[in-house]
């Protein structure tokens, strides 16, 4: 993989993910910026939509040895691929069953809160069901923070499983600002706290955070 260029968005938490795994692998990679709310949502130009029929980011780009160039969206899929590219250091554990708990938890998260806390499915709940959309994030941030809460127990060490980055930091610590900003009290998730504040002493994890890339906004 050749001239990597992710498109993304500095407070994505899905575009997070992917910078964080760039960064944990040591992959250098190019900053195309894509804001989500500027010029009507810059993902919905005709521009973008060719690269990312769905309208969403990340999308990451790069060209194979052969010149072929390709594209791929949905930040799973993306993390998935850069592991099998770039195994070390790994992103998943050794153990097939810690593997298994690593996708669930980080499932808790893709599945389970981010896609319900969207910026386009928050836009349909105030623009056009005239909702609370405020409320409807906090609910949905709350339910899946409580049970990763749970569900962390078993594996916890340093990080979500074990003393080792995995996936599921990956997932949680981008969760973890986005409901920050929906303003829920974090105070009941001890353990997830603990993690995220392990994460945040990692160079990786520094790096990818959204107040450091170049579209962030000011404070």
């Amino acid at each position: 993989m050749k001239g990597l260029r992710l498109h993304n968005y500095w407070r994505s938490s899905a575009s997070w993910r992917v910078r964080l795994t760039l960064h944990l692998k040591g992959v250098p990679f190019e900053y195309v910026a894509v804001h989500l709310l500027k010029d009507g949502g810059q993902q919905n130009s005709d521009a973008y939509r060719s690269v990312n029929p769905m309208r969403t980011v990340p999308t990451l780009e790069w060209m194979e040895a052969d010149g072929t160039e390709r594209r791929l969206s949905q930040s799973l899929a993306i993390v998935e691929l850069l592991q099998e590219r770039f195994p070390t250091p790994s992103v998943f554990p050794e153990d097939s069953y810690l593997r298994a708990r690593a996708r669930m938890m980080a499932e808790y998260v893709n599945s389970g809160m981010q896609p319900l806390q969207n910026l386009s499915v928050l836009q349909r709940i105030k623009s056009e069901l005239k909702g609370d959309d405020k409320a409807w994030g906090a609910y949905w941030n709350a339910r899946g923070l409580e049970a990763l809460e749970t569900m962390v127990q078993p594996t916890a060490g340093r990080f979500c499983v074990g003393d080792t980055v995995s996936l599921a930091d990956v997932c949680l610590v981008p969760q973890l600002y986005g409901a920050r900003r929906f303003a829920l009290d974090l105070s009941p998730y001890p353990t997830l706290l603990r993690i995220e504040a392990a994460c945040a002493e990692h160079p990786a994890f520094q790096a990818a955070h959204p107040d450091r890339q170049p579209d962030a906004a000011p404070a």
